[in-house]
């Protein structure tokens, strides 16, 4: 935990494979099961999640605002393990906070310096130990969706995600929430899939000032938000940062990179180069074998890599893992 707290880490967001082609490919329903259906996290959310078009949906997944504990168990990120502030008042300040003293902090609805660029900085908001109450400004990623989201399908890349509103630089967005898995068990996840098979795995690395590297491993494929919806992009408008509330464990928080109009899809780059120095990104040059596992990217944009971002570390034993 001190060490989290000292310089910032430089933040890699590797996929641990891609996300197929078409992932979440949509299945024709009955109209009176489309209607069911036409709200993607049941009321669970603050806001809803609409579903277009009428009458089909993603396949079958329990829809989960948070993370939670994958099937190993290993890792539980809902465990209480950070000290809380002192602070008296519902609006904590720097630098009497000791939350706000260990990374960034938030402008209102925003990140502070997302209109910089450069390393990706840590997040530690106020927890559930905190003296200060719950409009506590330094409360943003915890409170969950604001922002009207649409998931909707797209031509080429399966279902997408979409604003319904205007989204200022820096405004919070979702969450990339899923099973939080030791790396076992993702490795064994991934070397279960197919060449076929949609994956979601996310593997977040932090980098710390000596050297040491921080991994997260996230699967919204069986328990998930709306977040396992939003595509790859080589020229995002989403950019993701770890916020840390009660533990070590970060959720993935999505921010905006720029201002976006409605009606925009949202996507993030699954390297994690967005915000982040050259080098930075762990992903790894394909070996010719490997090639068969790299899907099509359909991002469209001008600097389009034509593939997903690829990183083998999974499919590698632990021996010869990196």
């Amino acid at each position: 935990m001190a060490a989290a707290a000292r310089p910032p880490p430089a933040l890699s967001v590797t996929p641990a494979a891609q996300s197929a082609s078409g992932r979440g490919r949509a299945q024709p329903m009955g109209a009176g099961q489309g209607r069911a259906m036409a709200e993607l996290s049941g009321g669970s959310e603050p806001v809803a999640v609409p579903l277009w078009p009428p009458g089909e949906s993603p396949p079958s997944f329990q829809y989960s605002p948070d993370s939670v504990p994958g099937a190993d168990g290993e890792i539980d990120p809902t465990e209480i393990t950070f000290p809380g502030c002192s602070c008296r008042s519902s609006s904590c300040a720097a630098p009497e906070c000791s939350c706000l003293g260990r990374g960034d902090n938030y402008s209102g609805p925003c990140l502070r310096g997302a209109e910089q660029e450069g390393f990706a900085r840590p997040v530690f908001e106020c927890n559930a130990l905190c003296q200060c109450g719950e409009s506590c400004p330094n409360r943003l990623v915890q409170r969950g969706l604001r922002l009207r989201l649409q998931v909707f399908r797209t031509p080429r890349k399966g279902w997408g995600v979409r604003a319904l509103e205007p989204v200022p630089r820096g405004t919070f967005v979702c969450e990339y929430a899923g099973e939080v898995l030791g790396t076992a068990e993702a490795r064994r996840r991934m070397q279960a899939q197919s060449p076929q098979d949609a994956n979601y795995i996310i593997a977040v690395r932090e980098h710390l000032h000596d050297g040491r590297v921080l991994q997260t491993f996230v699967d919204p494929t069986r328990v998930g938000n709306v977040g396992r919806f939003l595509n790859h992009s080589c020229e995002p408008n989403l950019f993701m940062v770890p916020v840390r509330v009660d533990s070590m464990v970060p959720r993935l928080a999505l921010f905006a990179a720029t201002d976006i109009p409605a009606g925009e899809e949202l996507s993030f780059d699954y390297s994690g180069r967005f915000h982040n120095s050259p080098g930075g990104s762990k992903e790894h040059t394909p070996l010719e074998e490997d090639n068969r596992l790299r899907k099509p990217c359909y991002c469209g944009s001008p600097t389009c890599a034509s593939f997903l971002p690829w990183d083998s570390s999974l499919f590698s034993t632990p021996d010869s893992s990196p």
